[in-house]
């Protein structure tokens, strides 16, 4: 796959409740937020960039707190959501614009989310890619995780404990990531009669069910230098840390139980990737809980990557619905 232009970006520092952000910015017009997800920086985002400022408007993909060039902030606390929105209104009033679109991706996609939950007066528009849309609500979310997977743990509870990923992931920060990009990529994941990668047998760790030796036809090796790079760099406890907030999040999001998005929004999922597949119910809600719902798109045959698994087509769906919304 040609790799995208990456002349005309802008890398950016600015202050902002986390310490500071780095982005990277091109295009000029009405602006939208790009927001990764995990495991990744804002360079998930390097075949959106051009295209979406080609179509005239101001793109800034950010790298989450505890990500890139972004602070890292110590206590595992500074990781919840309303400090992960906080810092998206910051790059917004730090670019000097009084609203923005907000596209997210994987953890992105509950950031961008709530970011519209939260402050309806800066974001006018969310777009969610990989993971539904899912109003806050039910049990502790950590009691949900514990009961899954049987006599297997499933990877957020492992996650969630820290230190234990990061002793299985540092050690080989570029072999762990290969295995996991390909874990979840339509072309390399397990076949169904093939352990599931998203549980790990207790005491084992999660990478025994990667993939061995296939690289996803998104990845390139340079792709891969890129983000081995930035995680051997910050090392791995800062992006983990989005998993140890899920229960401080239940608690500090009560008051929106059950809400609506009422925006106009956008979502386009996967069919082989698990976040599609196993909130189906949350898709099918969609008429209560995304009102504004402009498009949702089920793509065949691709994983959890999707807009670097399918960029042109991730990036034909986003300018259109771009395009559809009222002038800001």
């Amino acid at each position: 796959m040609p790799q995208p232009p990456t002349t005309d970006l802008t890398h950016r520092l600015v202050s902002s409740p986390a310490g500071r952000i780095h982005f990277v910015e091109q295009g000029t017009g009405p602006l939208v937020l790009l927001v990764h997800g995990f495991p990744e920086s804002w360079y998930s985002w390097r075949h959106q960039l051009p295209a979406l400022a080609a179509a005239g408007y101001r793109v800034a993909a950010i790298d989450v707190r505890g990500y890139g060039r972004s602070s890292r902030p110590g206590a595992v606390d500074a990781y919840r959501m309303r400090e992960l929105v906080a810092d998206n209104v910051a790059v917004v009033e730090a670019l000097g614009e009084e609203s923005a679109v907000v596209i997210g991706h994987d953890w992105g996609s509950p950031t961008a989310a709530n970011s519209a939950l939260l402050r309806p007066d800066v974001f006018r528009a969310v777009g969610m890619l990989s993971v539904p849309y899912a109003p806050r609500g039910g049990p502790r979310p950590s009691e949900v995780f514990a009961g899954m997977g049987g006599e297997e743990e499933f990877y957020v509870s492992y996650f969630q404990e820290p230190g234990r990923a990061e002793t299985e992931i540092e050690p080989d920060v570029r072999g762990w990531l290969a295995g996991f990009y390909a874990a979840l990529s339509g072309d390399t994941m397990p076949g169904p009669d093939l352990p599931d990668p998203h549980f790990l047998t207790r005491g084992a760790t999660l990478r025994e069910r990667f993939p061995a030796g296939r690289m996803p036809a998104w990845l390139s090796e340079r792709d891969l230098d890129v983000y081995a790079g930035e995680f051997e760099r910050t090392g791995m406890r800062g992006a983990l840390n989005r998993y140890r907030n899920m229960d401080r999040d239940w608690e500090d999001l009560a008051d929106f139980d059950g809400a609506p998005l009422t925006q106009p929004s956008l979502f386009i999922g996967g069919a082989l990737d698990a976040s599609t597949t196993w909130m189906g119910d949350a898709i099918k809600a969609y008429p209560t809980t995304l009102p504004g719902l402009v498009g949702s798109h089920i793509l065949e045959d691709c994983g959890h990557w999707i807009q670097q698994e399918r960029p042109e087509e991730i990036n034909r769906l986003l300018v259109g619905w771009l395009n559809s919304l009222p002038a800001s």
